[in-house]
């Protein structure tokens, strides 16, 4: 039985994760890739993404990116490690971590107690984290921990977000929720990305999107209409998906101790307040 308050570990993800994604959202990568030769965002995506892998094919970062179109994939892998080897994708992204950081946050933060403090408490809990069945989270944690404190908050928030992501594909494959199916049903409850920007950003054409949907409807798990919205039993099992996500990846919070995840939940919020006040999120990614 956890002895933590019922979904502190998914309150202290949604508090730190952002600080790690917010770098996709940001120019810096795009400028610091473009140094390196990248011009396509889904080539920078991938590299920045994968690079921790090593030289990786398409089958690779399809199996363990999970929603992307294979053929998008496959259009800039493993063509990317051509421009640049995985090694200089990853020195380009920590360069970006550290621009976007102290632009967002302001260099007062990233000289402060609190974010020495929150490199602390996030690094104490990726201890507990563990290799088995999460590739990503597995290839992130044989790099190096930055000296800064910022970017070792950065780095601890990527190794936490991506040992929570790799258990979450796993609820999705449980579930029977294929790549487009999952993009469909976490639109409809309300909290996903635009459409368009999940059809552009993902490489599925409307009629993919429309055939999924068709999938949810024939198992009672989406309602009719153009806007998807879930049942009763499509909200179960989104539900179900979240909850079982939560069990998978309850070790590295329960390592913290629950004053720990509360102490790391307030600090997140309160450097995620900033980020977002700072511009740290495109409208395109996240309106409906």
């Amino acid at each position: 039985m956890s002895t933590l308050p019922a979904r502190a570990e998914r309150r202290c993800h949604n508090a730190v994760n952002p600080l790690h994604s917010c770098l996709f959202f940001s120019p810096d990568l795009g400028a610091e890739l473009g140094k390196l030769g990248f011009e396509d965002p889904s080539a920078v995506y991938f590299a920045t993404r994968a690079a921790a892998f090593g030289p990786v094919g398409a089958g690779t970062v399809t199996a363990t990116f999970y929603n992307f179109n294979p053929a998008l994939v496959a259009e800039h892998v493993p063509a990317v490690w051509s421009v640049a080897s995985p090694e200089q994708v990853l020195g380009a992204r920590l360069r970006a971590a550290d621009t976007t950081l102290r632009r967002l946050l302001g260099e007062e933060i990233i000289a402060s107690d609190e974010m020495a403090e929150a490199a602390r408490l996030a690094l104490r809990a990726t201890e507990a984290c563990t290799p088995h069945a999460r590739p990503l989270y597995a290839a992130h944690a044989e790099l190096p921990v930055p000296d800064e404190p910022h970017l070792a908050f950065w780095h601890a928030a990527t190794l936490l977000r991506e040992h929570r992501g790799d258990a979450h594909l796993a609820a999705l494959l449980a579930a029977g929720l294929d790549p487009v199916e999952s993009l469909v049903s976490h639109t409809a409850t309300g909290k996903g990305m635009a459409i368009r920007w999940i059809l552009s950003s993902r490489g599925w054409r409307r009629t993919d999107w429309e055939a999924a949907s068709d999938r949810l409807r024939e198992r009672g798990l989406l309602v009719a209409g153009e806007e998807p919205a879930l049942t009763d039993a499509g909200t179960a099992l989104r539900a179900e998906v979240e909850e079982a996500t939560d069990r998978m990846d309850r070790a590295p919070y329960e390592h913290l101790g629950a004053e720990g995840v509360e102490r790391l939940t307030e600090l997140g919020r309160a450097f995620l307040f900033t980020a977002a006040s700072n511009g740290a999120f495109p409208s395109e990614a996240t309106g409906r």
